[in-house]
Parts: C-alpha cells; structure tokens; sequence
C-alpha cells in the first residue's frame, strides 16, 4: 500500500467519522425540538400577545386633516414611606446649628459657657433671646445673628428649646 492511499484511506474515514457526528447531532437536535414543541404551543397565545405589545409603535404619522386627541402623559410616582417628624432637643439643635458660632465666637456670638460674654443678654430676658434667634439680630459692631441661626427648617419650638440650653449652660 503506497504513502498516497493510506493518506486518502485516513482522510476518508475522519470525514465519514465528522459526517456521522454532523448526523447525529442535527438528529438529536430535531428530536429535542419535537419534545418541546407543545410546550411553547401551550403558551403561543399568550406569547405572541406580548410580541406585539413589545413591538407596537411608541407614536402614529397622521396626515394633514385627520384629528386624533392626543392622551395626557401618566407618571406613577411609587409610594414611598412617610417621613417621621421628630423634634430636636435644645442640645441637639445646639449642636447641628448653633454651634459653628456660638462655639468659637464668630460674628459676635457669646461663646457657650462663657458667663462674662452672657450676663448682659440674658439680663435682657429669655423672651428677648428668644425673639433674637427667631428673627434675627443685628447689633452693635460686628454682632450678627441670623432668623433661627441661619437654620430655616428648624422649627420656632426647636430654637427656643436651643436658646433654654444656652442660658442654662451660660449662667
């Protein structure tokens, strides 16, 4: 047997091998979609209803003279979780807002403890303090003091309870 047909001999049997698995596979493949057929069957209804649903047009051509009244945009807005109104204590409020000045004297502000820098306000009255951190002070100089510490979301009760805090810590 020469060089030559044992070549064509092998070339021969590795494509009748490839061809019987070529075979086997697009038979194999023909049964699995006979077995699963039905089931898309059973669905198909249902399937092709939402193929045209995902295909529909967003929007239509009209031509000049045909009138169609346009629908009104919807907007869902989900429902999310009432928020829960807390109120600070004086401290708290002291802390977030009045802090910044009231801790290192900026602006005028008498600084937190210091009776010196305090005894003159609060001989004025805490109604008076009270109505100063509400709607805002501008004194003598360089003193300055904005409605509710600059802080407009805080509400009138949270201010005053902050001002109580200061006077009691300053006395």
């Amino acid at each position: 047997m020469s060089r030559d047909q044992k070549f064509f001999d092998m070339y021969s049997l590795v494509i009748g091998i490839l061809a019987a698995v070529s075979l086997a596979i697009y038979l194999l493949a023909t049964k699995v979609s006979d077995l699963t057929e039905g089931v898309y069957l059973r669905d198909a209804d249902e399937y092709k209803a939402a193929i045209v649903e995902r295909i529909r047009p967003v929007g239509g051509v009209y031509l000049p003279g045909e009138e169609h009244a346009a629908s009104a945009p919807t907007v869902e807005t989900p429902a999310g979780p009432e928020p829960v109104a807390t109120m600070m204590s004086g401290p708290q409020v002291y802390n977030t807002a009045c802090l910044a000045c009231h801790g290192a004297g900026i602006g005028g502000a008498p600084v937190l403890g210091d009776a010196t820098q305090w005894a003159e306000r609060i001989a004025q009255g805490a109604s008076v303090l009270k109505k100063h951190a509400l709607q805002g002070y501008s004194g003598s100089g360089s003193s300055f003091m904005p409605p509710k510490g600059g802080r407009l979301d805080l509400s009138d009760a949270e201010v005053e309870g902050a001002v109580d805090y200061m006077i009691s810590e300053s006395q």
